[in-house]
């Protein structure tokens, strides 16, 4: 089975069912989508926005509409030739379900008690001590033997440090079958695996899924830099984020002007979780460990796991990985815990070091550094390398061929429901690159009119005002809220700090009603809507399969979930388009309009299909202002850094094509060389071969 063109995602909500999404299949056909790319849909914790708590992996989720509505949402796609693409997630279950009350009620004897990830050695269940005792309470009435609260001490694996959802041991075979049987029978285009990272064996969990399944197969495996997917992985790529930070990237400039340490702000904040909210897994795994002190043994698994350089390793394969952390520990343990590791890399200890090493660099790097360090946020996202500022075209081209020849399969993407701010709002961003002095400038003659008090949420607050403008007070309150939390620096959401809670919450309102922010802000729409449409017409044609985040065909200035599961308008996108398709030209303006043409047109054409990648360089005085590239007779070319454009014109700059002639199918119009002529309508184009 093929991979679909392009995917459109959508996230399922009560009130948003499949009922709703067969409503507007024939919108996403009309714009050109290959294939609905869902949210979870089986059955998860009432009330679920997202779908990640499953609470029964046999059966659709009834609030969407059941197997009946997803039965009639296949056939409604299959109608207008869409592919489906699920969302599943193999790592984890919501509790209480009916299983884990099974194992509560009957402890080892409960015929799912292999299906959790429990240490049996107690006799009992741990359960934690929680604020509210609802968990508790649903348990009251079974036999105590089985369970007991656990202070801070667990014995169950978590997802992260998310009491509620209790880890399964998919690596075994039966619980594969009872957890995969559903989705696997319906028949689907492609899969995207959620959190493979928390898995026993990912690799073997993908040789086991490719047995049953041979569509598009797709991992949410967050790569470093320079990483790559372990070659043994029978997948057809990533969900995208090292895409996200390749084609982002290439739209910043260089700039040393929002310099910092963040490896020395991501240390500390991965230590501080390994000894806080995953101290249990930390003090599990340590148990493993033999001939060393319980309390030595707790600190060099602590230790090597913040050191790790990227998520996690897959022994026996990538062994550097699990060298490079534990060259860089020193915990008087560390020999014994390394050779250990390498005498069975396929052991309990080894396993368990490497499914929690990903939650640490996760919860302390993404979820607490990245609030932490922000300096400059556009760099601050799921993937992201916030020490490496922008992306050269030379790179660009190099990473975009390597994944044609590579994985011309993987997913892109430039927003998700995971990413910190949507594309739209790191695009603005990436503007203050080209104007640091300014920006810098405008931020501390505003901190000293009402700064906060916390420099690092104070520097965060400024640039998500003016890259997300404009936003209400509630919104903004309720992302500088998380925000200060995740940080864990004056407060957080175990450790409450009334006083600046308080004042993080008044902070909106004299913001967002501040002349200069307005002021500032509209300085930054133009540059930032021409850096929108590059990025996404780039991903649109780029190698990989692009993904659209629902509702990103218009400007989307969204910021961490769950502002980025708002509704989406789709009334105003049908009427917009059906103007698109009768001709109409939009202008760049506030409507969004222009980049739903770039996405309609580029979508059209990626279902021709695109193959292999040429670089295309553009020459004269503007010349780095141009990425460009060909495939399969298609020609994209995009502006990048548009303020320093302003500054000095196109001049004389061109861009050689090859062949004879060409026309840009955003404007209809013959293209020309001349990229003051081409680009003089929109700041992208699209060219193929010959009249259209």
């Amino acid at each position: 089975m093929g991979a679909p063109s392009s995917t459109y995602r959508v996230q399922f909500t009560p009130s948003f069912t499949f009922a709703d999404a067969a409503a507007v299949a024939d919108y996403l056909a009309r714009l050109g989508v290959g294939a609905l790319y869902a949210s979870p849909m089986l059955d998860a914790r009432e009330g679920s926005t997202h779908g990640y708590d499953v609470v029964d992996p046999t059966a659709a989720r009834p609030a969407l509409g059941g197997d009946e509505g997803r039965t009639a949402l296949q056939e409604r796609l299959r109608e207008l030739d869409l592919g489906l693409v699920v969302d599943i997630v193999p790592n984890h279950m919501v509790v209480p379900n009916p299983w884990w009350e099974d194992v509560l009620e009957h402890g080892q004897a409960s015929k799912y008690a292999r299906y959790f990830d429990i240490d049996w050695s107690s006799g009992k269940v741990l359960l934690p001590v929680l604020g509210e005792d609802a968990q508790d309470e649903v348990h009251e009435h079974y036999l105590k033997a089985n369970w007991r609260r656990g202070n801070t001490e667990l014995n169950y694996r978590r997802f992260f440090d998310i009491t509620e959802l209790a880890a399964i041991r998919v690596e075994d075979p039966e619980v594969f079958e009872a957890t995969h049987r559903a989705v696997l029978s319906w028949g689907v285009t492609g899969l995207r695996i959620d959190h493979p990272d928390g898995l026993a064996d990912p690799g073997g969990y993908f040789r086991r899924l490719r047995e049953h399944f041979d569509g598009w197969l797709v991992v949410e495996k967050i790569l470093g830099p320079d990483e790559e997917l372990p070659q043994s992985w029978p997948v057809d790529g990533t969900t995208g984020y090292d895409a996200l930070r390749e084609i982002c990237g290439v739209f910043i400039g260089f700039t040393d002007a929002f310099a910092g340490n963040f490896h020395e702000v991501e240390h500390a904040s991965r230590e501080q979780v390994a000894d806080s909210i995953l101290v249990a897994e930390v003090r599990r795994i340590a148990r493993l460990v033999q001939g060393v002190e319980f309390e030595d043994a707790c600190a060099a698994v602590a230790e090597i796991m913040v050191n790790f350089p990227v998520y996690r390793s897959y022994l026996p394969e990538g062994m550097r990985y699990w060298e490079t952390a534990v060259r860089r520990s020193k915990s008087p343990a560390v020999r014994a815990l390394d050779e250990q590791v390498r005498a069975d890399p396929r052991g309990e200890l080894a396993t368990r070091i490497q499914q929690t090493s990903g939650m640490v660099v996760a919860k302390g790097t993404e979820d607490t550094a990245f609030y932490r360090y922000t300096n400059f946020v556009a760099l601050n996202e799921v993937g992201g390398s916030p020490d490496r500022f922008g992306l050269s075209v030379e790179e660009f081209h190099q990473r975009a061929a390597r994944r044609e020849a590579a994985e011309p399969r993987a997913m892109t993407a430039l927003s998700t429901h995971d990413t910190k701010r949507s594309e739209d709002v790191r695009a603005r961003l990436a503007v203050l690159a080209e104007i640091p002095d300014e920006y810098l400038a405008f931020e501390t003659a505003m901190t000293g009119k009402f700064g906060i008090s916390e420099p690092s949420l104070n520097r965060l607050a400024w640039q998500s005002v003016v890259g997300a403008w404009p936003l209400t007070e509630e919104r903004l309150g309720q992302y500088l809220e998380k925000a200060s939390r995740e940080a864990k620096v004056k407060t957080s959401w175990v450790d409450r700090n009334a006083d600046f809670d308080a004042e993080v919450a008044a902070w909106p309102a004299k913001a967002l009603n501040e002349p200069e922010v307005a002021a500032f802000a509209e300085r930054l729409k133009a540059p930032g809507w021409s850096n929108s449409l590059g990025q996404k017409l780039v991903q649109l044609t780029a190698p990989g399969v692009p993904d659209v985040y629902q509702g990103t065909e218009l400007w989307d200035l969204s910021l961490v979930d769950p502002d980025n599961r708002r509704p989406v308008d789709y009334d105003v996108r049908r009427n917009l388009l059906a103007r698109i398709e009768s001709g109409w030209l939009p202008e760049v303006d506030d409507s969004g309009a222009a980049k739903l043409l770039v996405v309609h047109k580029a979508l059209q054409v990626r279902k021709r299909g695109l193959h292999g990648y040429r670089a295309l360089r553009a020459e004269g005085p503007a010349a780095e202002h141009v990425l460009a590239f060909e495939r399969s007779g298609v020609i994209t070319v995009a502006t990048r850094l548009p303020l320093g454009l302003e500054r000095k014109g196109w001049q004389d700059t061109v861009l050689p094509l090859p062949g004879s002639k060409w026309t840009d199918v955003l404007t209809g119009r013959p293209a020309t060389e001349d990229l003051a002529s081409l680009l003089d309508t929109y700041p992208v184009a699209l060219l193929v071969q010959g009249d259209q």
